[in-house]
């Protein structure tokens, strides 16, 4: 069996290259900043960041293969690097300090691509998550200075903390009555977003969030760290794993109920 420990490193090297990247032109009075097709802001830093981890993994893992959020996919084969160079753009953009550069490999197994290995780096907020299969969720500074992070074991929704990122999603895909319900039944709701509220569902400080629609880049990486903190990681459709198009995240004692507020009735 792979310890992926190796590659875990790996993904340490690649974050600290991103930070300086991305860090030396937070709050930048002349960053440039475009509109994709999508609508959604991209920076001169998004794709700086992306650039400098595809160069490194060309050389470090020349076999793998690389998607990311702004230059799509290249290579093949069962090992696959995803990359998003910083979730938060919009964030990023306007000075606030939660966004992250989010790092996993993905390797083929059974029922497709799993993530293996995740780091996920917010440096403007001087924290760091990471996380390999069989080897526990952590965070701190660095692989030698970490704690290791667990999940909750809050068991009633009356007790329980509930994140998210906004109203607009879950109104577009006629899923709000179901959200609003939710938040009616939980002790505290609090709008996050992007990768934060799922490291605090890792850490064990928020017991279940979820967004009505996310790309593989921006879950991957929190997917095995929550998994690997001893929650549940799924698509609203309950399928485990990044692959939904979408995400609920819980200390897993709270799945089921999460799920079943967040899914229309007949």
């Amino acid at each position: 069996m792979p310890d992926y420990l190796d590659d875990l490193r790996l993904a340490h090297v690649l974050a600290d290259a991103a930070d300086a990247v991305t860090m030396d032109r937070f709050k930048a009075l002349d960053l440039k900043v475009e509109t994709k097709p999508d609508m959604t802001p991209v920076s001169e830093a998004d794709k700086a960041a992306e650039e400098l981890i595809r160069g490194q993994l060309q050389r470090a893992r020349p076999r793998d293969a690389v998607l990311g959020e702004e230059y799509g996919i290249e290579g093949s084969g069962p090992r696959r690097w995803v990359i998003d160079p910083i979730d938060g753009t919009k964030n990023y953009v306007r000075g606030v300090p939660v966004w992250a550069t989010l790092i996993s490999l993905m390797e083929a197994g059974e029922g497709g691509f799993h993530p293996v290995v995740g780091v996920v780096s917010a440096p403007a907020l001087s924290r760091r998550w990471w996380a390999a299969r069989n080897h526990g969720a952590f965070t701190g500074r660095n692989l030698t200075a970490a704690s290791r992070i667990h999940v909750s074991g809050v068991g009633k929704l009356a007790d329980a903390s509930f994140a998210y990122s906004s109203l607009s999603g879950w109104e577009e895909q006629r899923r709000l009555g179901g959200f609003l319900e939710l938040t009616r039944q939980v002790w505290r709701t609090r709008a996050y977003g992007d990768f934060w509220p799922y490291m605090m569902v890792a850490e064990g400080a928020v017991d279940m969030c979820a967004e009505p629609e996310l790309s593989l880049w921006d879950m991957a990486a929190n997917a095995i760290i929550i998994t690997e903190a001893g929650g549940s990681f799924t698509g609203l459709d309950g399928q485990p794993g990044p692959h939904s198009g979408n995400a609920a995240a819980s200390n897993g004692l709270l799945h089921d109920e999460l799920l079943g507020y967040l899914n229309p009735r007949g």
